[in-house]
């Protein structure tokens, strides 16, 4: 479990693919602190460390996390980092995984008063879960929703970014069209599921057969 308060800026150094999967290297200034097995958020992604060194560890990347993640273009930025939350500590942002549920858009940014507003074009997927004052995970960054605007194809929504998360994620090197990993409220998500499941919604299975 992760609070999506960033904890240092890393970099993907390398990337060993195959046939269906592949194995990242990422620069990392708290390495050495690290231990096997251990999880990372990387951009919001629950990763495993499966091997380290004193400036990097390496992670394993499926076909499923990368396919609902923004990872094949994260090599251009710097890279968003959090070490899974110890239980004695204080909860400062809410409730993260580290499963992301896929990716929006970057649509730009722009400059108000101390903050920065950030907008981002949502698929419909994505778009039900997000709502005025609620929580979401960006890139592993815990933001709150400032507005939105819903249609038949997803929502375009805002966040307010103040200096600080501003000057120390990886949001200020985002540019229009830069895909961003985005996990949507946990407890709301089982709300939804609960829900759906009483007005009688079917959940197909076929998808479950792919591999």
């Amino acid at each position: 479990m992760f609070t999506g308060l960033v904890e240092a800026q890393g970099k993907i150094t390398s990337t060993e693919k195959n046939s269906s999967s592949y194995r990242i290297r990422i620069e990392c200034p708290f390495a050495e602190e690290l231990t096997l097995g251990e999880s990372v958020a990387v951009n919001g992604i629950c990763l495993t460390v499966s091997q380290k060194d004193t400036s990097s560890f390496f992670a394993d990347i499926s076909p499923e996390t990368q396919s609902r993640t923004s990872l094949a273009q994260a090599t251009s930025c710097p890279v968003n980092l959090e070490r899974a939350m110890k239980a004695d500590g204080r909860f400062g942002g809410h409730i993260v995984s580290g499963h992301i549920d896929g990716t929006a858009k970057f649509l730009g940014s722009r400059k108000d008063a101390n903050s920065f507003i950030i907008k981002i074009q949502a698929q419909k997927n994505i778009a039900k879960f997000i709502i005025e004052k609620g929580s979401v995970s960006i890139d592993g960054i815990s933001l709150t929703v400032a507005s939105v605007g819903h249609s038949a194809n997803g929502c375009i929504f805002t966040v307010a970014v103040i200096p600080h998360t501003w000057e120390n994620t990886n949001l200020k090197h985002k540019r229009p069209g830069n895909l961003l990993n985005i996990e949507c409220d946990l407890v709301g998500k089982y709300i939804a599921h609960f829900v759906d499941k009483k007005n009688g919604e079917e959940y197909g299975m076929q998808s479950l057969w792919k591999y």
